[in-house]
């Protein structure tokens, strides 16, 4: 019944766009979208409210119409979020490459990316603007990326940013349908798709990994070894032994942890029927709200990013009629987690659970103050820490973090220095890193690296 955190997907109604020729190449076709409402995101700053609707012009607009004296700051915006993203489509088509050419053409072709990217998203701004309401909005959605404006990468706020500026979908039939969708596929490919299976270490053949051993004693013997765990994972856990993956891959830093607020409602009249997100900033200074949360848990949350996921989806009703669901998250650090960090899931001790109880009290709370209708109609609230994320999505890892690797350009300049721009490219033989979130570019680029061949240029080719 609950979301699987797929909260909204950008440039997918037109049927022409990369993004959507390239679900379509891997679902078949067969997932359906159904579009948000034409505002798809709200934001309560500091007790102002402002509206995102669908479409780059009305979006400019309405900005201008918030902001009468920023139209020049918020027409280069605009222009400078569609320059990054222009740009980083040759920075992704060089990591699909084959490794001489990239050798050669591999340095222009980042850098139009990275000179947007090597600088913090309030740096390019604060070019642009002095205006802080304006800029507190126009990062508002920092949430997605794990990192307030002093510290993302403006080339990580564009790509993303950008992503929404013509709305947000989500897919019929619930963040399940994407499985569902693409496991015939597999199977019909000669693929098999096993869950509940945990992953013990990869299979070596002297320096080269060579398949999987997991958890239960089962072997899976491959030519090559794709993972999504993210580097640190792989490298440090799932390869035995030293391996020759560089020190500065592994230092990367990682992103923010968060919690979820999973909450049912006993009827669906105390959803907000429009389906569209709701975020919630206690101040314009991000930066300044982390910073105060991280050094007094009992201060406001840094955000609180709210979801109608069975708005979202017209088959839920059927599926669950009387019933609706809603989730809040907010990004936090993993330090106060981390001394139950060995203790077990639902065996932890009660110190924990008091904790546990305190967060999900408070966040719920929040709900009820931002979405009054809901206040007395919540029939069930359970809360996921970042354990819960270690538990169920990276057993043996550190942080149960959001996005993985973080956003921030120190990240990228390390990347740089690491030669780690080639990823999904590992140093390791036979070992392919396919990023922390196993997106589908993510994927296409670690099988363009096994197969020598550009399967992102195939995989978003309009099919006939």
């Amino acid at each position: 019944m609950w979301d699987v955190g797929v909260h909204y997907i950008g440039d997918v109604q037109d049927e022409s766009s990369p993004v959507r020729v390239a679900f379509d190449h891997l679902t078949d076709g067969a997932l359906r979208w159904s579009p948000m409402p034409d505002v798809y995101d709200r934001f309560d700053i500091g007790g102002r409210m402002y509206e995102f609707p669908t479409g780059v012009e009305r979006l400019q607009e309405q900005l201008i119409g918030y902001f009468p004296a920023e139209g020049a700051a918020i027409r280069g915006y605009v222009a400078a979020v569609n320059a990054t993203r222009k740009a980083s489509g040759l920075y992704f088509a060089e990591k699909a490459m084959p490794r001489p050419v990239a050798r050669i053409a591999g340095g222009l072709m980042r850098a139009p990316f990275l000179r947007w990217a090597g600088r913090t998203t309030l740096e390019v701004l604060r070019t642009l603007t002095s205006n802080d309401d304006l800029i507190a909005l126009l990062t508002g959605q920092w949430g997605n990326y794990g990192l307030p404006p002093a510290q993302s990468s403006f080339g990580i706020h564009a790509v993303v940013a950008g992503h929404y500026f013509n709305g947000g979908s989500y897919p019929v039939g619930g963040a399940s349908r994407i499985l569902d969708a693409i496991r015939p596929l597999i199977e019909r490919s000669g693929g098999q798709v096993v869950v509940g299976a945990e992953v013990a270490e990869a299979l070596m053949d002297g320096q080269r990994a060579m398949g999987v051993r997991m958890a239960d004693g089962r072997q899976f013997r491959s030519r090559a070894v794709i993972s999504d765990a993210g580097a640190r994972n792989t490298f440090e856990r799932l390869v035995p032994g030293p391996n020759i993956v560089t020190d500065a891959l592994v230092r990367l830093p990682q992103s923010m942890a968060h919690l979820r607020l999973y909450v049912g409602l006993k009827h669906s009249r105390g959803a907000r029927p429009l389906g569209d997100n709701l975020l919630v900033h206690p101040t314009p200074d991000h930066d300044a709200n982390v910073e105060r949360f991280a050094s007094d848990p009992t201060a406001p949350f840094p955000l609180l990013f709210v979801s109608f996921p069975s708005a979202k989806d017209p088959e839920f009703t059927a599926r669950h009629p009387g019933h609706a669901t809603i989730e809040v998250v907010t990004l936090v650090p993993y330090e106060p987690f981390e001394r139950w960090e060995e203790s077990r899931w639902r065996h932890r001790e009660p110190d924990y659970d008091a904790f546990e109880a305190s967060l999900a009290v408070r966040l719920q709370a929040e709900l009820e103050r931002h979405v009054p209708a809901v206040a007395g109609r919540i029939d069930r609230a359970e809360l996921s820490t970042p354990l819960s994320t270690r538990h169920f999505i990276e057993p043996r890892s550190r942080g149960g973090v959001w996005r993985g690797r973080d956003a921030r350009t120190v990240s990228l300049a390390s990347a740089r220095a690491a030669d780690t721009h080639r990823q999904p490219l590992s140093r390791q033989p036979g070992c392919v890193d396919a990023g922390r979130d196993g997106r589908d570019v993510g994927g296409a680029l670690a099988a363009s690296a096994v197969l020598g061949k550009n399967l992102i240029s195939r995989m978003t080719k309009p099919r006939r």
